[in-house]
């Protein structure tokens, strides 16, 4: 039996989870010092109070899911309204290394994935689902696929056991980042830039979605060409979604909305000599990836979690070790051995493991506590968000072909 929530109240469900994870964090010395994102620590009490609520009664608890979806497109187009040339070039070769060390890192999740899979007796495929699919791709990319994986290669349940993995990734990307990063930091003597007075507006050079809680002031009219741009977003994705809809560059919907951004931001930049308000598109990408994040978490079902077949935990349980073993001895020192190089393995946590919103988390959580990391803030919004996504499709369509 399900227990339908409505928008409206999945909305105030979602803003109570935030105000629980911020005080959960202020208030529990061990969150603080681990790093765990406010959303994240209120959203896996919500989370445990469904599943309880579903052993005790029956019921299970379900969300709205539309706003879910409208604020994750909203986040990934605040990344590409953030994201303009002048931006990326300030990347520079450290955007192109690091995505050449995550790109192997696809290869590396999907060859533990297939290679435990065969193992244990199951399907390479589904190790494929417990690889890049679902831990790197998220919960869109595990539906999109798993329809594939179930339709034209016979994996039953492949659409179930996506999202479990998808759910498993989810929470263990938003609890292993901080840690990894804290350790790396403490382990190495890593000192971050300097923080931010909470009585100044940030300027308009700090990267987005950096120093979350400062203020950063806006206008009624800079809202409102704000909110135009968004729409401008996310009208250019529904459009280009349904218009390469079951074509060979067929994308995610929110990479859609991520590349409209870049369009429509440089585009007003360099051809039409309008100056986009920064500080407000920074304010509403914060706020829909706190909520998009709190919902998330809030619609997690644990008891897919709990029916997870024993070679699965295995592998996800591997999978762990994996990445975590994968960012401090191949991420950290490639990127530099620093404390940019310890943000960008938070991040790679949140992506690798969960999501983009999720490793922005991370490196929020990270960054309020030991200092700025410009460097992490241009790179990571934009590889795992973006460029990855790109790779990862076309290197799960080489893994099936090889073993479909």
């Amino acid at each position: 039996m399900t227990l339908q929530f409505s928008a409206y109240y999945t909305l105030i469900f979602a803003v109570v989870v935030l105000l629980i994870g911020k005080f959960m964090v202020q208030k529990i010395r061990f969150l603080r010092e681990f790093n765990i994102p406010e959303p994240v620590a209120g959203g896996l009490v919500a989370a445990l109070l469904s599943y309880g609520i579903n052993l005790a009664t029956g019921y299970r608890p379900a969300f709205d899911a539309s706003l879910q979806t409208a604020f994750m497109l909203c986040f990934f187009s605040s990344i590409g309204l953030s994201a303009n040339f002048a931006k990326l070039r300030a990347g520079g070769s450290a955007l192109v290394v690091f995505l050449l060390v995550i790109a192997v890192f696809v290869f590396v999740q999907n060859g533990v994935g297939i290679a435990l899979a065969s193992l244990l007796g199951l399907d390479p495929l589904i190790g494929l689902i417990a690889g890049s699919i679902t831990l790197l791709g998220g919960h869109g990319t595990a539906g999109a696929w798993g329809a594939v994986l179930e339709e034209q290669h016979g994996i039953v349940g492949a659409m179930t056991i996506g999202m479990a993995c998808a759910t498993f990734g989810l929470i263990i990307g938003g609890l292993i980042g901080g840690p990894m990063a804290k350790w790396l930091i403490q382990r190495h003597q890593l000192h971050g830039g300097p923080g931010h007075d909470d009585a100044v507006p940030v300027d308009a050079q700090t990267p987005n979605f950096e120093f979350p809680h400062e203020q950063r002031l806006i206008t009624a009219d800079a809202a409102i060409e704000t909110l135009a741009l968004f729409a401008g977003c996310l009208a250019f994705a529904e459009f280009m979604t349904q218009l390469t809809h079951g074509t060979a560059v067929q994308l995610p919907t929110f990479v859609w909305a991520l590349g409209g951004g870049v369009l429509i931001r440089n585009t007003l930049d360099y051809a039409c000599g309008f100056e986009v308000f920064d500080r407000a598109i920074d304010v509403f990408g914060n706020a829909a990836l706190s909520i998009y994040l709190a919902i998330a978490l809030l619609s997690l079902k644990l008891w897919e979690l709990a029916g997870l077949a024993g070679p699965l935990v295995i592998i996800l349980a591997v999978q762990t070790l994996v990445i975590a073993a994968y960012v401090t001895f191949v991420t950290f020192r490639i990127m530099g051995k620093n404390y940019d190089a310890a943000v960008l393995c938070a991040g790679q946590c949140g992506f690798g493991m969960g999501a983009t919103p999720t490793a922005v988390a991370n490196m929020q959580a990270i960054t309020n506590q030991y200092g700025a990391s410009h460097k992490a803030f241009l790179i990571v919004p934009m590889v795992g968000a973006f460029f990855i996504d790109l790779i990862n499709a076309v290197v799960l369509q080489l893994f099936i072909k090889l073993f479909g």
